[in-house]
């Protein structure tokens, strides 16, 4: 009898910890297709920098050259990188800011 009670406030009390996990989400249409998002003012002009030499020596990378992106009231320059292609015959779109909207960047083929 008593392991019996001792399982089942072992039970009861570990049920305290398990609650349920509720989650909302929501899209707001950003992104390839999609008519970009409001920006006030736009970015600053580019910073010039160079391609540095590949990490890796192998087929399938791209040079994704830096872009400014907006992040609330201010832009961030997110320098250049080496992307590999999420698939064969897939080239990098830059973001672009045109008309008081920013258009973020993706991958096309």
């Amino acid at each position: 009898m008593k392991t019996k009670l001792l399982a089942l406030f072992l039970l009861a009390g570990s049920s305290l910890f398990a609650g349920p996990r509720v989650f909302f989400g929501f899209g707001v249409g950003v992104g390839p297709g999609y008519g970009g998002y409001y920006v006030a003012a736009p970015p600053p002009s580019p910073v010039v920098s160079y391609a540095p030499a590949p990490y890796v020596a192998a087929p399938g990378y791209t040079w994704i050259g830096g872009y400014w992106y907006p992040s609330g009231p201010r832009w961030y320059w997110r320098g250049g990188y080496w992307g590999r292609r999420p698939y064969a015959g897939a080239y990098w779109v830059a973001p672009r800011y045109y008309g008081h909207r920013y258009y973020p960047g993706y991958w096309r083929r």
